[in-house]
């Protein structure tokens, strides 16, 4: 089924000429060399077992999400069932709790994380990130009638956002807009901040503009995103520190799908538009 990003894909395209790369101190890009791998999910371990653990909010469209048939699909399921596949085994889809997705890792209950995953600094330092396959940004989502148009009209209101997102790091980023609040709510997932928006329990929402703009559209819901960002961001995929082979065997599938145009059918179907930036 298709997903058609309307609202804000004038602010997204503008953002990526002002994107940032990945930042100087991360570990070393997936492809280059690296020390050999000793985590719980190295290559050869995940291969042995013929199956991939991939932990996922199970409520975050279009990333990752249930549908009418509680099927959990989405943009990144359907990526990592296509590199799955062409690795010969199977993938298990693992819902977790977003705020414990570092310790649900690093205990070994999934093999990654895959699942709109911003790269952050502090992440980086914790784990083996692949290079960005998406650019994104955090941005403020109100309802359509609402009086407010620039962050500055926020002062006073309530804010929520998802606890352990990087929307908790964009907001403490941007120091006015957060002492200006005040309160911010944190939720354990979007659709039920999404639902007291709409309620009026609070004034806004911090989030990704891809799924705010996947969710405006599919919904229907009278909500619209303050043209005023946050913070650009891209999305990776985390594994453990120790597990370069692994993260570097599944960016060399998505390289080949992108070469053969697998990518860009998979993003033109979730998003109207091919805006992957695997391999370019």
């Amino acid at each position: 089924m298709k997903r058609f990003v309307i609202l804000g894909l004038c602010a997204f395209g503008a953002l990526n000429g002002v994107f940032a790369g990945a930042k100087k101190e991360a570990p070393a890009a997936s492809g280059s060399k690296q020390e050999a791998p000793v985590g719980d999910a190295s290559l050869e371990k995940v291969l042995a077992k013929k199956k991939l653990v991939l932990g996922l909010d199970d409520s975050f469209p279009p990333m990752g999400f249930r549908n009418e048939a509680n099927e959990i699909v989405g943009y990144d399921v359907d990526l990592a069932k296509e590199v799955s596949s062409r690795l010969g085994i199977e993938l298990v889809l693992q819902p977790i709790d977003w705020n414990a997705k570092e310790q649900e890792l690093n205990t070994g209950e999934i093999d990654c994380i895959w699942n709109g995953f911003t790269i952050t600094s502090e992440r980086q330092a914790a784990l083996t990130f692949t290079k960005p396959y998406l650019k994104n940004a955090q941005v403020v989502v109100v309802k359509a009638d609402a009086p407010y148009t620039t962050l500055q009209d926020l002062a006073g209101k309530t804010a929520g956002l998802q606890a352990g997102s990087s929307s908790v790091d964009a907001l403490d980023q941007a120091v006015e807009l957060k002492a200006s609040l005040s309160e911010v709510i944190e939720y354990k997932e979007y659709l039920t901040a999404l639902m007291d928006l709409e309620v009026g329990g609070v004034d806004a929402i911090i989030m990704d503009l891809l799924v705010a703009n996947d969710n405006i559209n599919r919904s229907g819901k009278p909500f619209r995103i303050l043209t005023e960002t946050l913070a650009p961001e891209e999305f990776g995929i985390g594994f453990r520190k120790n597990d370069h082979a692994l993260a570097d065997k599944v960016w060399e599938t998505l390289e080949a799908m992108a070469k053969d145009g697998t990518v860009r059918r998979l993003t033109e179907q979730w998003f109207g538009a091919d805006i992957s930036i695997i391999g370019k």
